[in-house]
């Protein structure tokens, strides 16, 4: 069995890349065209398949040979600090607008009421005198009768 299983792998490996070659696209296949590579497949038993499988084809979707831009932690993009600081400008900007329109309101508020009277002191008439409330009481003002 020792003896037989590098055969095996072989074989799988030389039809899979057989298939694989008459399947693909010439316009996919590299530096030589479809013919050639299919005696390199079958001539060259296990070289032939691995250097199909490895180099022949182009690729769909190519790999980039770096990333446009390099990926940053958040706190290191400069993009993103200025996002944060025009937002915390905007934020407080809109808390003093609150506060100014706020304080507006209560003097605007303070100046419609008028002076709040002491709850101990008795309600107080405009037009009543309290010696002149005594005298118009028959009795002095005395309740105890």
């Amino acid at each position: 069995m020792a003896r037989v299983l590098p055969v095996v792998v072989a074989l799988i490996l030389a039809v899979y890349a057989l298939i694989d070659c008459l399947q693909t696209d010439s316009t996919r296949i590299r530096a030589l065209n479809k013919p050639i590579w299919i005696m390199i497949i079958l001539l060259v038993p296990v070289v032939g398949p691995i250097l199909w499988l490895a180099a022949a084809k182009r690729r769909l979707h190519p790999r980039p040979a770096r990333p446009v831009q390099p990926q940053r932690a958040p706190d290191d993009d400069p993009e993103f600090l200025r996002q944060l600081r025009n937002l915390d400008e905007e934020h407080e900007q809109l808390l003093n607008s609150w506060e100014a329109n706020l304080r507006r309101r209560e003097e605007e508020l303070r100046k419609d009421d008028p002076p709040k009277e002491d709850p101990k002191d008795p309600p107080k008439r405009p037009d009543a005198n309290p010696e002149e409330e005594l005298r118009k009481r028959s009795d002095g003002g005395d309740d105890d009768r």
